[in-house]
């Protein structure tokens, strides 16, 4: 373990961010196993730039990959299970039909195509009865596997708390990635009082060398795919989410949200409205910025029917940014039809 205060992190500045995911991607793709193949090609085909610069390793890196499941290579019997599915899915897409992810305003919201995102194993989001808690499942998918090791982007000390950075294996967000307190302490996707204080902080003390640094957090019902407590960490360089906007009644303007958002400017209220839904086995999303968070109390991944364009809708969803798969999909919604969406997992009185 690294003590974040005593040496240089990636989270000292953008630059240093940048860096540590252009050259954690080149080393992924060095190591030559099939998950860090497909994680740096989710990663490249979030950002333009990013492809272009590993446009040639990534077409060759798939041909290569192509040719190996043809004829049995050991390298494809030792992959995840998981990641042959993803490889395989890939293959019946195409990869000259993937690109890279765009986006569009769609009225007051955004919208962004990623179409790899679409291969992601959906793990318990789909999961219908899918309370607040649940024990951790040591024999289940997590982030302490040893064959995730290659995917990390830091692991050491934030402010007297151990954390493991990994990149998001299928982003959304910009500079996506998860961090995940004491990976080997198997705690579920819950939160306690000492966790939410130690999150707060940690943006705070981020946001010194990363403006526009944040955290989302889904919990167990409200589209977690993972019960293993992580945070989604983003940096977001180009404006705020849509929830975030002055217009909403929720901060001070007129205009009414879709859902009942609260919105937490200290720690200890942040706590409280925590504990008062998980006491509840209420559903929520979370969006945490270093100054105030964000919490939307939202019906229950089971107990509405999402439409076909969405895989449902998580934090990114419920704050404005909502991702589709479909092409057609992407360049057909407008704003009646997400707001359409937005109304059926509005809690009802």
């Amino acid at each position: 373990m690294i003590d974040a205060e005593l040496a240089a992190t990636p989270f000292d500045s953008l630059d240093a961010l940048n860096n540590a995911f252009e050259g954690g991607l080149r080393r992924m793709l060095a190591d030559d196993a099939l998950g860090a193949f497909i994680l740096v090609l989710a990663n490249a085909t979030s950002d333009v730039a990013s492809f272009d610069r590993l446009r040639t390793d990534l077409i060759d890196g798939y041909a290569d990959w192509c040719v190996r499941f043809d004829r049995g290579h050991p390298a494809v019997r030792a992959a995840a299970v998981d990641d042959i599915a993803v490889f395989e899915r890939l293959r019946a897409y195409g990869l000259e039909n993937l690109g890279v992810s765009r986006h569009r305003r769609v009225g007051r919201w955004e919208l962004q195509l990623n179409p790899v995102r679409a291969f992601r194993p959906p793990r318990m989001s789909r999961v219908a009865d899918c309370a607040l808690h649940a024990p951790f499942d040591p024999e289940g998918f997590h982030f302490d596997r040893p064959y995730l090791r290659p995917e990390i982007l830091w692991e050491g000390v934030l402010l007297d708390e151990p954390v493991r950075v990994l990149f998001n294996k299928f982003p959304f967000a910009e500079h996506h990635a998860l961090l995940v307190p004491a990976p080997d302490r198997h705690r579920p996707q819950y939160l306690n009082d000492r966790i939410i204080r130690s999150v707060w902080r940690i943006a705070r003390h981020l946001s010194v060398g990363l403006p526009g640094v944040g955290f989302g957090y889904n919990a167990r019902g409200a589209y977690a795919s993972v019960n293993h407590l992580h945070f989604q960490l983003f940096v977001r360089t180009q404006g705020t989410y849509p929830v975030e906007a002055s217009e909403w009644r929720h901060n001070g303007g007129h205009m009414p949200y879709p859902f009942e958002v609260a919105v937490l400017t200290d720690v200890e209220a942040l706590a409280n409205a925590v504990a008062h839904g998980q006491s509840g086995d209420r559903p929520f999303n979370l969006l945490i910025r270093p100054d105030r968070a964000y919490l939307v109390a939202r019906a229950h991944q089971g107990a509405y029917q999402h439409s076909d364009w969405t895989a449902g809708f998580a934090w990114s969803e419920v704050a404005g940014a909502i991702t589709v798969f479909d092409h057609q999909a992407f360049e057909d919604l407008g704003e009646r039809d997400l707001d359409a969406e937005y109304r059926r997992l509005t809690l009802k009185p």
